[in-house]
């Protein structure tokens, strides 16, 4: 059985799609699975998976679900992952030709139960890190600690164990289309420390349609995905009091946006929250302002 899932979520990624397609196929390691999650794509992806199926280089497993956003498909990416490892390439990135053979010979020496899997380099097209390498004289990290403990910035790619992300399944709000991710890894975070990994993994574009260059109106139009999410963030074990109030903050913003009354009474940290209520005021109007229709 192999040890490791590739898995892409898509919507209407067609026209790039390919470009991760071909360096799975240039995979000095074939020990892996590419599990595409379709979500809700009208354009031809469909098609052109059938079509890289039928060449038979990579075990592909396909995929199609109502458009849930990015989260849902991540939730069911996992519900269908039956391999030791997975890891996430989104549509519009791809892999280096030896990263699947870096992944699984380092989880061959290294691995063990008692972490939740290792943390990656992801790079430009040019070859430059994005953000910064991995703390010298340390092997492993929680994610929450590699950025606000050990000072590392930057998308960093995140391979886990299968079993652990089955756990915290991302909640879905109606008609809205996204919730943080890193509310898993988080969770996560709380059982096992991750394995550092100085290696580049995964060589990322940020396309115009991503939700990176779209965040001030995922705000708007998610905003019980956000309270959700910051809620969370602030019931963290760890995180020191600026952490919990820069949360607290975005947390009135996304409840001003969802016209949530009650959010002093659901936050997790109220007086916190009292305290952070005219910023997060502020925010909400610059968010309202800066997305105009």
């Amino acid at each position: 059985m192999k040890k490791l899932t590739v898995f892409t979520p898509t919507y209407n990624r067609a026209y790039c799609l390919h470009i991760c397609y071909e360096s799975l196929k240039s995979q000095t390691n074939n020990e892996f699975v590419w599990l595409i999650i379709d979500d809700g794509s009208s354009d031809n992806t469909q098609e052109l998976v059938n079509k890289w199926k039928k060449e038979g280089t990579v075990e592909i497993r396909y995929i199609k679900q109502e458009n849930q956003g990015m989260h849902g498909a991540h939730n069911t990416a996992y519900e269908h992952i039956d391999t030791e490892l997975n890891v996430c390439i989104d549509s519009d990135d791809y892999m280096p030709d030896d990263a699947v053979e870096k992944i699984l010979s380092f989880w061959r020496k290294n691995g063990n139960d008692q972490v939740s899997g290792m943390i990656g380099l992801d790079a430009f097209k040019n070859g430059d890190v994005i953000g910064t390498r991995m703390p010298e004289n340390i092997n492993q990290s929680t994610l929450f600690d590699l950025y606000n403990k050990f000072g590392v910035t930057g998308d960093k790619k995140l391979v886990y164990r299968s079993e652990l992300t089955k756990k915290y399944p991302y909640p879905i709000f109606e008609n809205e289309k996204y919730v943080g991710l890193a509310y898993k890894y988080h969770k996560l975070d709380e059982d096992y420390p991750m394995l550092l990994m100085d290696e580049v993994l995964c060589i990322v574009e940020y396309l115009p349609d991503g939700s990176s260059l779209n965040m001030l109106k995922q705000y708007r139009v998610n905003p019980r995905g956000f309270a959700f999410y910051r809620k969370e963030l602030m019931k963290l074990p760890f995180g020191n009091k600026k952490f919990k109030f820069r949360q607290a903050i975005h947390y009135v913003s996304s409840s001003l946006i969802s016209k949530n009354r009650n959010f002093i009474k659901e936050s997790p940290l109220k007086i916190v929250t009292v305290f952070a209520s005219p910023l997060g005021l502020l925010l909400y109007f610059l968010i309202m302002s800066k997305t105009k229709t």
